[in-house]
């Protein structure tokens, strides 16, 4: 007599899909996702961990500039990893500065991506026409470098923004200029899984039927071309994250007196020669080790997601 098997809890779900099976048994991919998640949320609950306050003026001495780290002569325990030019605790302004890195680089991916996949799916659908339009200015921005791009439209937003709001827009403004440059990469790879999607028989279905082109976009085509958004998503992240920092680093991004890692990296560049390797060094480490973390699992979300290299 046949026996039936219990049906599989959740764990046992888990276990039995395939994507969770690989990423538990890729020891790199496990690791790159634990050094990603505590450097994130690290970063995001900065006001509750971080030893003091960056941005508050009562918790700063000028006094206690360039200390050193605390296991360094001169350093004190209360500033684990020393103090900025401005008297500021590394260790904090590196936590706050990876937030606001963390959160211009997830917003700037989130336009990047909306556009990119509207346009992605639009030009795959229609095709002809719409589909050559949107492709050609897609194949001229790619020709043009991103960091080129982005400081060129960082300083069209800066220059028609009035010289007293250029401060309080600037991270809006850079949001933008990382997001329009990013948009083309997503675009070509919706419109590549949208015309093989269009081509089956449950796109042709809906057309028979007479369905709305946008519902057969929004609710047929659009759940079945993620995958690889989603892949490009991750890796856009630390793209996005770099891009941050290059920009502030060149004096068109964040500016000096909002910590982010690209800032914290020129201020501390200036002093790099003087002695003071900390205020550069550890900030520095930070963004390594934050976008090889998020790229090593974007590696994996590649190859975990796509049948064809397993």
């Amino acid at each position: 007599m046949a026996t039936t098997k219990p049906p599989l809890g959740f764990w046992g779900r888990l276990a039995d899909n395939d994507v969770a099976h690989s990423f538990l048994t890729t020891p790199s991919a496990m690791i790159a996702a634990g050094i990603a998640v505590l450097c994130i949320g690290a970063a995001l609950l900065a006001p509750l961990i971080a030893p003091f306050n960056p941005f508050d003026p009562s918790q700063i001495s000028l006094w206690d500039g360039k200390l050193p780290p605390a296991w360094i002569e001169g350093g004190q325990a209360q500033y684990l990893l020393g103090t900025d030019n401005q008297g500021r605790d590394m260790l904090s302004t590196i936590l706050y500065g990876g937030r606001l890195s963390i959160i211009v680089g997830l917003a700037a991916v989130c336009l990047g991506m909306v556009l990119g996949v509207v346009l992605g799916v639009i030009s795959g659908y229609f095709g002809g026409t719409v589909d050559s339009i949107i492709m050609r200015a897609a194949d001229v921005q790619l020709t043009i470098p991103g960091i080129l791009l982005a400081i060129l439209i960082n300083g069209v937003g800066r220059a028609v923004l009035p010289l007293e709001m250029r401060d309080e827009f600037a991270i809006y403004v850079v949001i933008v200029a990382i997001g329009l440059t990013d948009w083309p990469q997503f675009a070509r790879v919706v419109r590549g899984a949208t015309m093989v999607e269009v081509s089956k028989e449950y796109v042709q279905a809906a057309r028979v039927i007479d369905l709305p082109g946008w519902m057969i976009m929004v609710r047929h085509i659009l759940p079945n071309v993620m995958r690889p958004v989603l892949v490009l998503a991750t890796i856009g992240l630390a793209l996005a994250v770099i891009a941050e920092a290059t920009l502030s680093f060149l004096g068109q991004g964040i500016p000096p007196t909002t910590p982010s890692l690209g800032t914290l990296i020129r201020v501390g560049n200036e002093f790099l020669f003087s002695g003071l390797w900390w205020i550069t060094f550890f900030p520095a480490i930070a963004l390594v080790v934050l976008v090889f973390s998020v790229n090593l699992l974007g590696d994996w979300m590649r190859d975990a997601l796509n049948p064809k290299l397993r």
